[in-house]
């Protein structure tokens, strides 16, 4: 078998084209939709939406200002839009038909944060299968897939507004964990975090450690599986790490790489 993985797609449908060839399957760990576009301001959809400059200054509050600062220029944003839920909803709706036609070969994707899998049964053809808290067995191995991130504890994840990241409570991504374990044990686990080792979840640029799942850990560490593979942190302190058997992998950032990992078994 020769499996190609790619993570953080962010919009990156012209490379997403040709991730597939020569694999026998193709995954894809999430994070299709090109949302806020930090290097180029007017890309992405709060680029179609308010332009390179204000998207411009939002960049740099989320990289300089506070918490607080970021939300309320955020709020006046959206606040001149007439209908901001229609608005997003289309632009997603545009970038998802693309992206997903971009999938040739066949693929197994499961979503990341920065996407709304309520969608995807609308936009994935034939040769798309979607999995989340599911697992399927491919080339002899049993493959594990649990998509989006975790909210940090306490946090209550927001149920309205005209967008929402696919966020997940601790308890949420657990059980999501738990019931892609119940058809046995996993050999290759396919998330779009990565699992909660130091090195792996600290972003260098961002100077800041994300959430990784120890849920996830305890799979490496009780299933031994050959490999993880995720994406998720863009700039990690380490691509890589060994935790036990486990070759854990860093496959992303492929809106900036535009090349996939790639396995053999």
């Amino acid at each position: 078998m020769r499996v190609h993985v790619v993570s953080d797609v962010h919009g990156n449908a012209d490379a997403l084209k040709r991730a597939g060839d020569g694999a026998d399957a193709l995954i894809v760990l999430g994070d299709l939709l090109d949302f806020v576009d930090y290097r180029e301001h007017d890309k992405g959809i709060m680029g179609a939406l308010f332009g390179a400059e204000k998207v411009g200054r939002f960049a740099r509050l989320r990289r300089e200002g506070t918490r607080e600062e970021t939300v309320a220029f955020s709020r006046t944003l959206w606040a001149d839009l007439a209908d901001p839920a229609a608005a997003v909803d289309e632009a997603v709706r545009a970038q998802y038909e693309t992206l997903f036609a971009a999938m040739t070969a066949p693929t197994y994707a499961t979503p990341g944060n920065v996407d709304t899998p309520a969608l995807w049964p609308e936009f994935a053809g034939a040769g798309i299968r979607v999995l989340d808290g599911e697992s399927v067995e491919l080339g002899g191995l049993r493959l594990g897939f649990v998509g989006g991130a975790l909210l940090p504890d306490g946090v209550v994840p927001r149920r309205n507004g005209f967008w929402r990241p696919h966020l997940r409570t601790r308890e949420e991504f657990d059980a999501a964990v738990a019931a892609m374990r119940e058809a046995g044990r996993i050999d290759f686990l396919c998330t779009h975090v990565p699992p909660a080792v130091p090195e792996l979840v600290y972003d260098v640029v961002a100077r800041r450690a994300e959430l990784g799942s120890g849920a996830l850990l305890d799979v490496i560490r009780e299933d031994r599986p050959r490999w993880s593979v995720f994406g998720h942190v863009h700039q990690p302190l380490a691509p890589r790490a060994r935790v036990g058997h486990t070759e854990c992998r860093n496959v992303g950032h492929f809106k900036e790489t535009g090349q996939p990992y790639v396995l053999r078994w």
